[in-house]
């Protein structure tokens, strides 16, 4: 068959996008746990990381009031530290929950895969699409809880111009996640539908490609061509994954720098 100089490269660049994107899936969730966690809080999980309840501390502090006043300082801190874990591990299982197990494949799967392999696929990448495309709304009530919790705890335990201060924080940076959430979401949904019409377009080629060599083999230069675009949309797409993922490291990077300022009053 004709072949364009550089297309055996375009086809593996394409295929290597199936693990770029997972691998950046990967960070996904825990990127957005470390941004909620962003403040300073991590402050009041080494100095209370035995404390599980605001009952616990104060016992604790009775037993060592020369240390009364530093750790009673620490209480909001730790109590969010609390709240953020709980956030954090839901949002590690709903992310987990956008694409079914088991969808980025290897090039073996597509030299062995039948009719009804690659249809399964499709439908998997479909609902990993439409995940992304809904859960938006799971991951701002997720953060609205922890608020709501971190709120009734400082409105009960310190002064209004403190507790302002702390949600002023909260919001700022759950604004920031949700918008960054928001993005990378679609980025997703977009690379699942990228990721289809490359299956879908392999099931409509079934019996006529080879893979030889970790290369697919197409019997016309039209074909082969074809192939390239929609291999090419699909890593365009992949590549979009991974910009924000770098960007969304720049936003933990930022909000690490400013997780001082809810209790300096600054």
């Amino acid at each position: 068959m004709p072949r364009d100089p550089n297309a055996k490269w375009r086809v593996r660049l394409a295929f290597l996008s199936l693990f770029v994107v997972f691998a950046v899936g990967a960070y996904f969730a825990r990127d957005l746990a470390k941004l909620r966690d962003g403040m300073a809080v991590r402050e009041g999980r080494t100095a209370l990381q035995d404390v599980t309840s605001a009952k616990q501390t104060a016992e604790a502090l009775n037993q060592h009031p020369q240390e009364k006043y530093q750790e009673k300082s620490q209480l909001p801190l730790a109590m969010a530290t609390k709240a953020a874990d709980e956030t954090n591990s839901a949002i590690e299982n709903l992310t987990n929950e956008i694409a079914p197990p088991g969808i980025a494949k290897n090039i073996d799967f597509y030299a062995a895969a039948s009719p009804g392999d690659l249809e399964a696929l499709r439908r998997d990448l479909k609902t990993a699409e439409a995940n992304a495309m809904t859960f938006l709304p799971r991951y701002v009530a997720l953060l609205k809880a922890e608020r709501d919790t971190v709120e009734g705890y400082l409105r009960a335990n310190v002064d209004k111009g403190t507790a302002a201060r702390f949600l002023a924080s909260i919001d700022k940076r759950h604004a920031d996640i949700t918008d960054f959430t928001s993005r990378m979401l679609v980025a997703r949904a977009d690379y699942y539908r990228a990721y289809e019409n490359y299956v879908a377009f392999l099931a409509r080629e079934w019996g006529a490609y080879k893979v030889d060599k970790g290369q697919f083999l197409f019997p016309l230069q039209f074909t082969y061509n074809r192939y390239n675009a929609v291999a090419g949309a699909m890593t365009a797409a992949a590549n979009r994954v991974v910009e924000l993922d770098r960007e969304g490291k720049t936003l933990l990077t930022s909000q690490q720098e400013q997780s001082t300022q809810p209790t300096n009053g600054k």
